[in-house]
């Protein structure tokens, strides 16, 4: 799934988390909560070019993260625990969403990988589900919308901005996802050896 379906993921459910918290909760924990959800949904995406679903992705361990965290941030209640357990958080939601997504390939419409996320606790490749069939299909963008137009009625105002700024990514991207997959070995031909030695091989696909 395209990353700011993500990033409306990891807001969603750190909204309605917040929202079943008792209102004597720390002024600060909100703010806190949305920041961290949102960067933990973006973090293991930045293995893009350096192993992609395997380098920053950890389908089991972050889910692990957020069970000990959450119950240190629950014991001692300080910004750095609770942020560090929203964004172990938006990260395990991240893992888990792609499984449920296409293959680690530059046309995954096509079905031809059988890799969706790394397991480092089982040491292999989970397969790809194909629920939503590839990152910007036209599921992804629903799923993206579904995710953000209630958040725009419950946020506040910086809120409502980053989840705008993502919808209209996400409608940008979904756009013109097929044509990216054409052109990208195009652009990868043009690029300098030093350049290329950091794409990975699904960018040369023809």
């Amino acid at each position: 799934m395209m990353l700011p379906t993500h990033v409306l993921a990891g807001l969603a459910v750190g909204a309605a988390l917040l929202g079943l918290l008792p209102g004597e909760a720390p002024a600060w924990l909100g703010q806190v909560a949305l920041v961290g959800v949102a960067a933990g949904s973006i973090l293991p995406d930045l293995d893009i070019y350096a192993g992609h679903r395997r380098t920053l992705h950890y389908p089991n361990l972050y889910v692990a993260g957020v069970g000990l965290v959450g119950v240190a941030a629950f014991v001692w209640p300080t910004p750095l625990l609770a942020a560090l357990a929203f964004v172990l958080l938006g990260a395990a939601l991240h893992c888990r969403m792609d499984r449920y997504g296409g293959g680690l390939e530059l046309r995954p419409w096509e079905g031809t990988s059988d890799r969706a996320v790394y397991d480092h606790v089982r040491g292999r490749w989970r397969t790809p589900k194909r629920w939503i069939p590839y990152d910007g299909a036209p599921g992804d963008l629903a799923l993206a919308g579904v995710l953000g137009l209630p958040l725009l009625f419950v946020l506040g105002t910086e809120g409502r901005t980053v989840v705008a700024l993502a919808l209209g990514v996400a409608v940008t991207y979904a756009l013109l996802r097929r044509r990216l997959a054409n052109l990208a070995p195009a652009v990868v031909a043009f690029a300098p050896d030093p350049v290329t030695g950091y794409v990975p091989d699904r960018y040369r696909e023809r």
